[in-house]
């Protein structure tokens, strides 16, 4: 059985990182990208089983990427979170009515982000023990 594949697209060269080193760490692989546009692209060339997204990209923010990723029929079942430091009143339900799957906020938590993420990926996909990831 291949290792899943998970999307990961933000602008912020330091979140990437982090989470290309939690997801690799807990033995998934990850597809990066720096950008909306990007994001797309990878998508449609990697087929990730799921796909992290910051909302606030320049260019092509992660609205505009889910919306295209979206209305690709081979993606129905792939779940697309936010990922992102958006925290006023309302902005939670903002993204899930754009059609994200879910919401994950940041600074992303070490000890908690694979759990997190994980919710996402179908059962018999996830990390053979999640539970090590739950923190103290």
């Amino acid at each position: 059985m291949t290792v899943p594949r998970i999307l990961v697209a933000d602008d912020n060269d330091d979140n990437l990182e982090l989470m290309r080193y939690l997801l690799t760490a807990a033995g998934y692989a990850s597809v990066l990208a720096g950008g909306g546009a990007e994001a797309i692209r990878r998508a449609v060339d990697e087929r990730p089983e799921l796909i992290l997204l910051d909302v606030q990209m320049p260019v092509v923010d992660g609205y505009v990427a889910a919306m295209a990723i979206r209305r690709e029929p081979s993606f129905r079942g792939v779940n697309i979170v936010a990922v992102t430091a958006s925290a006023m009143v309302g902005d939670r339900d903002q993204i899930l009515a754009a059609g994200f799957d879910g919401y994950i906020p940041k600074p992303i938590a070490p000890t908690t982000f694979i759990t997190q993420i994980e919710r996402f990926l179908p059962a018999g996909r996830r990390a053979r023990d999640p539970r090590r990831w739950a923190g103290p």
